[in-house]
């Protein structure tokens, strides 16, 4: 076996294995090292390794029976389904493999993996999840949760409150199917954040508790959750629907992803409209020109080259990656994976009531999913704010006026809220599901000459239901303008830690951060908002 390290230009050979490895934050020459962990799978990635708690890069290559594996970059893809379209270093094709992408997608970064296990921070058998309504283009809190009837008109805007299901606070008239169940959900009416009016940057804070900064791409909250919790069953562990956000103008990470944590963590995007009469999940299928039998093949295959590898198999990291290579075999032929995905197991009475449309049948989707296992979804309410009617409300084209909001947007929204909300309820899996609507910032106080309103990060509304979250609350409250926090300001950091807490985390831990060095779970200071609970 032939090994090398990444611009080193060193070479070893040695039927024990050395590896070369070098320092992940500078560039001191190589030192030859015997690896502690050994990995059974095909070999080919860079990855991070804990060596008396420093990070060490390690990149190489194999030479196999079958021919030698080419390592061109950390993130090479080994295409290894159809007609032989994988090449070697050769120039050769190989016909029977399984199309498993990079290292980091088989398996996860084991060595820390471990470390997070031996240190208890992995409980596999906590049944808690979470799904995150992200609603991409960001409502108008004056024109949805937080109503100002005293304000003038141009702040009030053209909507009356209602009366709710909670004594606590009253809701726009556009959603009277929130108004039903508002003792289920509570309101944070003190959002802000400091991050720059443009959506991409109001995604990552969001999602990831942290704004990107110094090349450092922060986690997404469900790829946290992949990282210490792991898969269930064949279903993986984080799911996005119906797919991941699109174009947002700012040309920014929209923190839907690993992050540092790797590609093993990227959730699994439906890529797909469940509303469809003919959908399928795209990735469940095999390539067409593959069936069963050749399928089971490829999965032989590589079962008679890892035989080859004899170095690896004592290694509980060995095993390990083994059984998540498995695991990515089994999402594409497992039959409870396909059962989870297939609507047309529920009766059409249920799926009318979510609403025949995109997020009505991917809220319904998120429910079937979190109960066949998987741990975090998430349903972006809108795939990007251009040529598509969402709550981007600047009042004219090519975005959505406040009547297209009232028309289209908050009907289809209300629908399927509520339909999954008393859904979760009456299943009894409200409490061990935290269910948070999140966005990328508020709306300006005052209506903008085209009857709209512009972005405004500096005051905002969420709200949270189920996952220990006690319904009917407020928490915070903005300004007689809705411009500013007036109390409990309250900041991404804020309601990511909240996220974790509710799913059980230790706020104080540590994740395996860039060079790997320890990176806070939350940063200091950020809390979980303590009145939901």
């Amino acid at each position: 076996m032939e090994l090398i390290t990444r611009g080193a230009g060193v070479r070893t050979t040695d039927v024990d294995l050395p590896m070369i490895w070098r320092h992940a934050a500078d560039d001191r020459r190589p030192k030859p090292q015997n690896l502690p962990f050994l990995h059974k799978a095909l070999p080919i990635g860079s990855f991070s390794v804990y060596h008396k708690g420093v990070g060490w890069e390690v990149l190489f290559r194999a030479r196999l029976r079958a021919g030698t594996v080419c390592q061109e970059t950390a993130k090479t893809m080994l295409n290894l389904t159809g007609q032989g379209t994988a090449k070697t270093c050769d120039g050769l094709t190989r016909r029977d493999f399984l199309q498993v992408g990079t290292l980091g997608v088989v398996g996860l970064s084991l060595p820390q993996y471990l470390a997070a296990k031996e240190a208890g921070a992995v409980r596999q058998d906590d049944d808690r999840a979470c799904i995150m309504i992200f609603n991409l283009g960001a409502p108008s809190q004056l024109d949805t949760f937080d109503m100002k009837p005293e304000a003038p008109a141009e702040i009030r805007g053209p909507f009356k409150s209602i009366q709710t299901a909670s004594p606590a606070f009253d809701i726009s008239e556009i959603l009277p199917r929130h108004a039903k169940v508002a003792d289920k959900f509570s309101l944070v009416r003190s959002c802000h954040h400091t991050g720059a009016a443009v959506h991409d940057a109001g995604w990552q804070m969001m999602q990831t508790g942290r704004l990107f900064a110094g090349n450092v791409n922060t986690p997404h909250a469900g790829a946290v959750v992949s990282y210490l919790r792991g898969r269930k069953g064949d279903l993986p562990p984080f799911v996005v629907l119906p797919e991941t956000m699109g174009r947002g103008g700012g040309n920014l990470p929209n923190g839907q992803a690993g992050g540092f944590l790797g590609k093993a963590h990227d959730p699994f995007a439906l890529m797909a409209d469940p509303s469809q009469p003919n959908f399928n999940v795209p990735d469940l299928l095999p390539p067409k020109e593959i069936g069963a039998a050749r399928l089971d093949r490829r999965r032989r295959m590589r079962e008679v080259v890892d035989e080859t590898i004899t170095h690896f198999e004592a290694s509980e990291n060995a095993a390990l990656l083994d059984s998540n290579f498995e695991a990515a075999f089994r999402l594409m032929t497992s039959t409870a994976a396909k059962a989870a995905f297939d609507l047309s197991q529920e009766p059409e009475k249920v799926r009318a009531r979510y609403g025949m449309n995109r997020f009505g049948q991917c809220c319904l989707l998120a429910r079937r999913l979190i109960e066949s296992g998987v741990r975090f979804v998430t349903i972006n309410t809108f795939l990007t704010v251009f040529d598509e009617i969402t709550w981007d409300i600047h009042g004219s084209k090519p975005f959505t006026s406040i009547e297209g909001m009232k028309n289209i947007v908050a009907p289809m929204y209300d629908q399927a809220y509520s339909a999954l909300i008393e859904d979760l309820a009456d299943r009894g899996m409200l409490d061990s599901t935290l269910v948070c609507n999140l966005a990328e910032f508020g709306r300006t106080p005052r209506v903008n000459p085209a009857g709209g309103r512009d972005h405004w990060p500096q005051c905002f509304t969420t709200y949270f239901a189920g996952g220990g979250v006690q319904g009917g609350r407020v928490v915070g409250a903005s300004d007689p303008i809705g411009g500013v926090p007036a109390d409990r300001p309250v900041d991404p950091g804020d309601i990511v830690a909240t996220i974790f807490h509710s799913l059980g985390f230790n706020l104080e831990s540590h994740l395996p951060g860039p060079a790997g060095r320890p990176f806070p779970l939350v940063d200091f200071g950020k809390r979980e908002i303590g009145e939901l609970f």
